[in-house]
């Protein structure tokens, strides 16, 4: 196989030094970025290999444009790599730059980068001069009537540019801004811009060039001059995609992986804390997490307030998580608290408690600051097309002082394009998993590319001979402030999901030593429970058990159902390198009789189950007197009998939302194969 550009790159700097392409950086890039950056190695070694490669690479043809991809780690810098390769750019005559991605979010956000001095997402210095000669940069909606001395940007998506352009408007951008003069065209989230490549199809350039597609705009732009240059920029290049990998064979010039991003400091470690616990305890914990990680920023007088994701499957989901955690947080009471410590937390929410303690600080002032920074007023749904928009510059800019929120609600809308670097929880509130054969689907894949984004290092120090931009505390594992370097991704306990997740960390690079350890560890893979606390159905419970063949109306309903209690034991583990090996959780099964319930619980179910109006029931049995007959009857529920797996101090001593729970899940499944069949 032939090597890439970047390896030949790479085997260029053995013979010629190291620091070969960072010494190609001239001083006027750094003193034209904003103070102190683009300093870091891996940046330095992004600008030198293009100037190099511009100005004295052997094999770049001076006849035909520049064509380039970057592939970058998320977090790394990609869009301040970008500023600095304008500010060279201009200093080869260049002038006009096209902008363009697949997403407004991202383009706000970029012209916060580039544009607005006073954001403190700004890229470059205050004032931008390259000897004695001062630079304007400025926004244009096309390149007809632009400023010659300065830099001027065009900013489009991707659709927006197809559309701008081949259905021309006054004052839009045409193709005839491209004919005479020479363009850079900057393609942020490049991998979206190769839908033809993924097809396969192989064009001559004049086809291509006819082709009404986003790829065949770009590509008509791109060659419209022998001097322009297309630089495109992605964390995911999908360089496995053998069309893809060939097209990117002599244009791949930088390749960063997020591995070796995490390897050398720059970003959060990242853990995985799965739990066998309902949706919103699962927050609660990160709830609990994220308060504890304030309170010991401001220990160490760091003004950083930490911010969680909670992430739906969809938008309907995340609205109604919304009304649940801001009724269950308005009712939290120090019981709550204590139940979460005494059933065996992992050793991160351990570790909350055991601070409250020695702060002496009680579970009351707790939880009253719990309900004040975590009030309605402070959560931020980004869902909608509409709200994110309207909320984009809130969502945007998190780190502000000024900026009260502390956690966001979302299902896709941050997948691309969040530059957010106090994120510290992403809680997981779904538990489904779209992978087969062992392989991640699609959502995981996303998923693995979200967590990438939350690894972003918020960057802090106590002392000013510690980097600023870099973890500080990998080999002092006993630091508090170690939690302010992490990442927590929260889950449910699904091992077969874990296992895929870090198949997809592996493949966007980063390679988990082994699977990450389950919160709660039973024995034996629990059987999905059909109907949750709440008595709503969960499609994702295994098929029935067979029917047994006995005597009387239920002559053929199975007579004994497993249900499986939430545990709530939990644990982390890194996600990224090595985990301990953890004790599994004892599991036990005890079987009862359903009506060791009680029959006020049994009838308590049957009330929030309309199959069992005693009208219906009569319909299908007409020998039945009542409902008090239904339940004791061993014709009809008197038989039943339920294995309940869980904890010992569980399965010993059912509570009563446990006993109305296990009932729910076995009214639940009889009615579904009752109704599956025709009763006499």
């Amino acid at each position: 196989m032939s090597l890439t550009l970047h390896q030949i790159l790479s085997t260029a700097s053995e013979s010629k030094g190291p620091d070969f392409y960072k010494n190609q950086v001239p001083a006027f890039i750094y003193a034209n970025l904003k103070a102190g950056f683009g300093k870091r190695p891996y940046q330095a070694e992004a600008f030198g290999r293009f100037i190099y490669y511009l100005n004295d690479y052997p094999d770049r043809s001076k006849e035909t444009p520049v064509h380039l991809l970057y592939q970058m780690a998320t977090g790394s810098g990609k869009t301040l790599v970008m500023a600095g390769l304008i500010l060279y750019l201009y200093t080869k005559g260049y002038r006009n730059f096209l902008f363009f991605v697949n997403s407004t979010n991202i383009i706000d956000k970029t012209r916060d980068n580039f544009l607005e001095a006073t954001s403190a997402k700004y890229l470059f210095s205050p004032a931008l001069a390259i000897g004695d000669k001062q630079i304007q940069i400025k926004e244009v909606a096309n390149f007809q009537a632009a400023n010659s001395h300065g830099i001027n940007i065009v900013f489009s998506t991707i659709q927006g540019l197809h559309a701008r352009l081949n259905t021309p408007r006054e004052n839009s951008l045409t193709y005839d801004d491209f004919e005479d003069q020479k363009i850079v065209l900057i393609s942020d989230e490049a991998h979206h811009i190769n839908a033809e490549t993924k097809k396969g199809k192989l064009l001559g350039p004049e086809e291509r060039a006819e082709i009404i597609s986003w790829e065949g705009t770009v590509n008509r732009i791109f060659n419209a001059h022998s001097n322009n240059i297309l630089l495109e920029f992605t964390a995911t290049a999908d360089l496995s995609v053998p069309e893809i990998n060939q097209k990117y064979q002599d244009k791949l010039i930088f390749d960063y992986s997020l591995k070796q991003f995490r390897q050398e400091g720059y970003s959060k470690e990242v853990k995985v804390l799965q739990a066998d616990v309902s949706p919103f305890n699962r927050a609660l914990q990160g709830v609990l997490l994220s308060q504890y990680r304030r309170k010991i920023f401001e220990k160490y007088k760091k003004p950083i307030k930490p911010v969680i994701l909670f992430k739906s499957k969809t938008i309907k989901e995340s609205q109604a998580f919304l009304e649940e955690f801001t009724a269950n947080i308005k009712a939290l009471a120090v019981a709550d608290l204590e139940k979460m410590k005494n059933t065996h937390p992992n050793e991160a929410i351990a570790n909350v408690f055991r601070y409250l303690e020695a702060a002496h600080i009680s579970l009351e002032n707790f939880i009253t600051e719990l309900k004040e920074d975590f009030a309605e007023e402070k959560l931020i749904s980004v869902n909608s097309k509409e709200e994110s928009e309207q909320k984009q510059l809130a969502v945007n800019s998190l780190e502000d002082a000024a900026n009260a929120y502390r956690a966001i609600l979302a299902v896709d809308k941050l997948n691309e394009g969040w530059d957010v670097l106090n994120l510290f929880d992403i809680v997981r509130l779904y538990d489904t998993r779209d992978g087969k054969a062992g392989k991640p689907g699609k959502t995981t894949m996303a998923e693995a590319q979200l967590i990438g984004r939350g690894a972003r290092y918020c960057p802090f120090r106590i002392s000013e001979t510690q980097p600023l931009f870099k973890r500080k505390f990998d080999d002092a594992v006993t630091h508090e402030l170690r939690i302010g370097e992490e990442l927590y991704y929260h889950s449910a306990y699904n091992p077969r999901y874990i296992q895929e997740l870090n198949t997809a960390l592996t493949e966007i690079g980063i390679k988990a030593e082994q699977n990450p350890e389950q919160l709660n560890t039973p024995a034996k893979e629990p059987a999905t429970t059909r109907v949750n606390q709440t008595g709503s159905l969960n499609p994702n419970a295994p098929p029935y058990p067979q029917k047994a063949t006995l005597s009387g109306p239920f002559a053929f309903i199975p007579q004994t159902y497993t249900v499986s209690l939430p545990s709530g034991y939990s644990e982390a583990t890194n996600a990224f390198g090595r985990t301990n090996a953890a004790a599994a959780a004892e599991i036990t099964a005890i079987e009862y009789k359903l009506t060791d319930f009680g029959e006020h619980i049994i009838r308590k179910a049957i009330n929030r189950l309309p199959f069992y109006q005693f009208a219906h029931l009569k319909s299908s049995f007409p020998k039945l007197t009542s409902i008090s007959e239904f339940i004791s009857s061993d014709n009809y529920l008197g038989n039943i009998k339920v294995k309940v797996t869980g904890a010992p101090a569980q399965t010993n001593h059912l509570s009563p939302p446990e006993k109305l729970a296990a009932t729910l899940q076995v009214l639940e499944e009889i009615a579904i194969v009752l109704a599956a069949d025709k009763w006499e």
